[in-house]
């Protein structure tokens, strides 16, 4: 294979890769330390936030609207049990996320009702004997992720979701199963290598779905195939060279996957409805198992993951959850900080549980600090100023504005360039068929 096939099969392997290597170095983060509230937890064990998320939870478009508890498990001990409290209609969802990012399961309000439920959670082709055959959830992986949203309407609300959280456990279902945890990458190869080793060491322990191993086999020549002793140790320096730049390729690939368009009209938001559509081969309890909801082309879907994992790590399927961003304003122009916009609503969003507006910079996606700690927008924000026909228009701007109804209806914006992410929890179908229209971002 000559040096720009092979600058080409490593761009590939970035964007098929990157899924497993973002998610995966995430899970060691949740369990070695932690990440905001949400303190350190060994597998099969929930670590539950006590706050809602802020600056400095480093967690790309983390939501501002529920109170996470989040749980990485580990079946290489054996399956667990799951239970799940009664939370009396109030909205949450348990979504369930394989090693390659692909969401498996869904519990909670849309999919298995408010009640109290007892799941079990099983590894890869597990041939036991359930106590409830029509409550398993089987993963796709041994290693994978229940992220737990609770809703809660601010910190007066913090109690109810505590106790809620205190009644969400996982237990072995026979005790005194040994935990596998996280292969260990090589920690003699070099920095500027650790994807590649990353994705060799994880994607072996971690088999994709069927289909996907032919397409593995095509990387062979980047040495992600090889067992034992790292290639990537003391790599050739023309080989090396040569991974950097295919890497530098897909990177740059995955990041234009996040953007716009260049055609994409003026103003108009980007919706992600089928952003999350790439998990064709392993849906389970709660996921709709309908064409509508699957990308039907796998390359096409290797780029989607690899771009939803980048500007959303481990978001739902739009029929829980839909998202729209947009970066531009109704004319074209980038969002900063240094102008002042509005957003103005003629009718509430069309939701069965409710929606919010979440601000965050660019390029990294994260929350930014702002002196009224207002880091979402939403129905449910207390004292917002509706117009005399029912109308709303939310300020967006970095200053807080002098009009007190404007100031009621303030989102902050940081200094430099931002990109606000409208939800839909439990979008109707106006949200879902596309009939809907998020109205543009104006400059004043």
């Amino acid at each position: 294979m000559n040096q720009p096939e092979l600058e080409a099969l490593a761009a590939d392997a970035y964007v098929y890769g990157y899924p497993l290597v973002a998610g995966l170095t995430m899970v060691e983060r949740f369990t070695e330390g932690g990440m905001g509230t949400l303190p350190a937890a060994p597998f099969n064990h929930f670590s539950h936030a006590t706050r809602l998320a802020e600056p400095g939870d480093d967690f790309v478009s983390v939501n501002n609207d529920t109170i996470y508890s989040i749980a990485q498990l580990d079946l290489s001990e054996g399956p667990q049990v799951l239970q799940v409290p009664d939370t009396a209609g109030r909205y949450y969802v348990l979504q369930f996320v394989g090693a390659w990012t692909d969401n498996f399961a869904y519990l909670g309000s849309r999919a298995t009702g408010t009640g109290a439920q007892t799941w079990l959670i099983v590894p890869p082709g597990w041939h036991g004997t359930p106590p409830d055959p029509g409550k398993v959830i089987e993963a796709p992986t041994t290693v994978a992720t229940i992220v737990g949203r609770f809703a809660c309407s601010g910190p007066d609300d913090l109690p109810r979701v505590k106790e809620l959280q205190h009644g969400l456990t996982l237990t072995p279902l026979e005790p005194g199963g040994l935990v596998a945890g996280l292969p260990e990458p090589d920690p003699d190869v070099p920095e500027r290598l650790a994807f590649f080793e990353r994705l060799r060491v994880w994607m072996r322990a971690f088999p994709p779905a069927g289909p996907d191993v032919e397409y593995e086999r095509r990387l062979a020549p980047l040495g992600l195939l090889d067992e034992g002793v790292s290639p990537y140790r003391a790599a050739a320096p023309d080989w090396t060279v040569t991974l950097l730049k295919g890497l530098s390729a897909g990177r740059d690939r995955v990041e234009d996957a996040t953007r716009p368009p260049e055609d994409h009209p003026s103003g108009e938001w980007r919706r992600a409805l089928h952003l999350c559509d790439y998990n064709v081969d392993h849906l389970g309890p709660g996921t709709l198992d309908d064409p509508e909801w699957r990308i039907p082309d796998r390359r096409a879907g290797y780029l989607s993951r690899a771009a939803a994992a980048r500007a959303g790590l481990w978001g739902n399927h739009a029929y829980e959850t839909s998202y729209a961003t947009t970066y531009d304003d109704s004319d074209g122009r980038p969002l900063s900080g240094a102008h002042r916009y509005t957003l103005r609503f003629d009718q509430p969003p069309p939701v069965e549980a409710f929606w919010s507006v979440t601000m965050y910079s660019v390029p990294d996606y994260y929350l930014v600090a702002n002196p009224i700690e207002r880091y979402s927008i939403g129905d449910r924000t207390p004292g917002l100023v509706h117009g005399a026909d029912g109308s709303l228009t939310l300020v967006l701007q970095h200053e807080e504005p002098e009009d007190p109804t404007e100031a009621a209806n303030w989102l902050p914006t940081p200094e430099g360039e931002f990109r606000p992410i409208i939800r839909f929890y439990r979008p109707k179908p106006p949200v879902l068929d596309g009939t809907y229209q998020v109205p543009p971002i104006h400059r004043r």
